[in-house]
């Protein structure tokens, strides 16, 4: 039996990145994914991969930063799945770079909504929802970055903080109602966000990222989803509270 079989997951993000690779990997351990995600160009490639594995998942645009929109998609969700059994909040940007005292209130502000008010949105309906089935599993997607500091990403640090103390209340909070509450703390990872902030379009930046990692390369995201799938499934049963790394040996130094 496949590990999240008949289960209902909810994933933000899920149309590339970290967020379709869990989405598949969930999807082959048996369950049925509601991607949740802003309307893109990559939306029916992404589907495609999805629905050939599972059939009656679904994709619903939403905005995590907007709490109207989350709302909706968890209450959509529930009404045309049945349940929100797993949630992995993963939706995410990575902002303008910039020093602390030169950032401007809208790239800060921008980066927050998304990375850490939008974790808290959703986080707020999908325990509402869990809290009536008296079980759930959410993981968040914090990063490296949750841990440690970075030059010029003031706002994407703070939010990915603030991700990790998120899932350490909330763990404590309903750790007696039958839901568990995790994050997953990825190193540099071979994604589309990576080639939107601009590394791969210079060799001796990506060099320099790369070794900062022991295992002197980047991670793949298929590697970040079997994290997920540990933490989304009874595998993970006793665990609570946890911000896993998945690093290449990034936070050991």
């Amino acid at each position: 039996m496949e590990k999240l079989d008949n289960k209902i997951v909810f994933i933000t993000g899920g149309l590339s990145g970290i967020g379709l690779s869990c989405a598949i990997a969930a999807a082959n351990e048996g369950a049925t994914i509601m991607v949740a995600d802003l309307k893109s160009e990559n939306e029916e490639a992404a589907m495609n991969k999805i629905l050939s594995i599972s059939p009656k998942s679904q994709f619903i645009a939403c905005n995590v930063g907007d709490y109207n929109e989350v709302e909706a998609a968890i209450n959509t969700t529930v009404e045309t799945l049945g349940a929100v059994d797993i949630a992995l909040n993963n939706a995410g940007i990575g902002g303008e770079p910039n020093k602390t005292g030169d950032m401007t209130d809208e790239q800060w502000l921008q980066v927050i909504n998304i990375n850490l008010n939008g974790v808290f949105y959703c986080m707020k309906h999908e325990i509402t929802q869990m809290l009536r089935q008296k079980k759930g599993v959410i993981v968040n997607m914090s990063s490296i970055l949750g841990k440690a500091g970075f030059a010029t990403s003031p706002h994407y640090v703070a939010a990915k903080h603030g991700v990790i103390g998120l899932t350490q209340a909330a763990a404590l909070e309903y750790a007696v109602s039958g839901i568990r509450v995790n994050a997953i703390c990825p190193g540099f990872i071979q994604t589309p966000l990576l080639a939107k902030a601009g590394i791969k379009d210079h060799e001796k930046a990506m060099e320099q990222i790369i070794q900062l990692h022991p295992m002197k390369r980047l991670g793949k995201s298929e590697e970040v989803a079997k994290a997920f799938i540990y933490l989304a499934s009874d595998d993970s049963s006793f665990t609570t509270g946890i911000a896993l790394n998945v690093d290449g040996g990034y936070l050991a130094q």
